[in-house]
């Protein structure tokens, strides 16, 4: 299978599903992540010009990792919207990489910037289907799930994947992206990386492992599949 997760800023995609994207990998699935921003706007001293590059940087560094492609939509932070060029963009993206299944943000997550790329994300999906829309080839109209939360705040999972063996790569991904990690460790105070161990451990209470991520499928026709397709 081809598995996209399209997250919207670099290191999202590590905080919620990465231990799933690299059980797909070991599993022998072609898994691509795909940020629509560049992060930007993620510290107060670095200016972002400079963090832009930093930050695509530390993305490509954690996908070495897992061994997953990593691509960039370049939009700046804070300027994803409900708008037909950014739709095209990430359309284009759908396209080419032909997913079997799509991962991206939840409507319920708490940042704007997040919400706007999960509504782009279902309306980009759509557009790629349409054969004579666009350029390329059209895609299938597959599945999306959405992924936790930050904190799993106002998110009930349906459906669990069990990242026990896979809880340490998904760390050392998030570990890659420095400018935020350390930042938060030395001037804010908190271990960024123990909150991610904490949450995953908190899913996997809930679903009888050790550590889990947990997921939503988008409940629209045609897009509900009755087999799984999360490994």
């Amino acid at each position: 299978m081809n598995i996209l997760a399209i997250g919207c800023h670099p290191d999202d995609v590590e905080v919620n599903c990465a231990g799933t994207l690299v059980k797909y990998k070991k599993k022998g699935h072609n898994v691509t992540i795909c940020h629509v921003t560049n992060g930007n706007m993620g510290h107060v001293v670095i200016q972002p010009d400079e963090l832009r590059e930093i930050r695509m940087a530390e993305a490509k560094k954690s996908g070495e990792i897992a061994g997953i492609e990593v691509v960039s939509c370049d939009l700046g932070d804070l300027l994803v919207h409900d708008d037909i060029a950014q739709r095209d963009k990430i359309m284009e993206v759908i396209r080419f990489f032909a997913p079997d299944a799509i991962i991206t943000h939840s409507p319920s997550d708490y940042m704007p910037d997040h919400v706007a790329v999960g509504k782009l994300v279902f309306d980009a999906s759509f557009a790629a289907s349409v054969p004579h829309y666009g350029k390329g080839r059209a895609a299938k109209l597959g599945p999306i799930y959405y992924m936790d939360t930050l904190a799993g705040v106002n998110f009930l999972p349906t459906e669990y994947v069990d990242i026990t063996d896979e809880i340490e790569t998904k760390l050392a991904m998030l570990e890659c992206h420095v400018s935020q990690m350390k930042w938060m460790r030395d001037h804010d105070g908190i271990d960024f990386a123990e909150f991610v161990k904490t949450c995953a451990r908190f899913r996997g209470l809930q679903s009888q492992v050790r550590y889990a991520e947990g997921f939503t499928q988008c409940y629209a026709w045609p897009k509900i599949a009755a087999a799984r397709l999360l490994p």
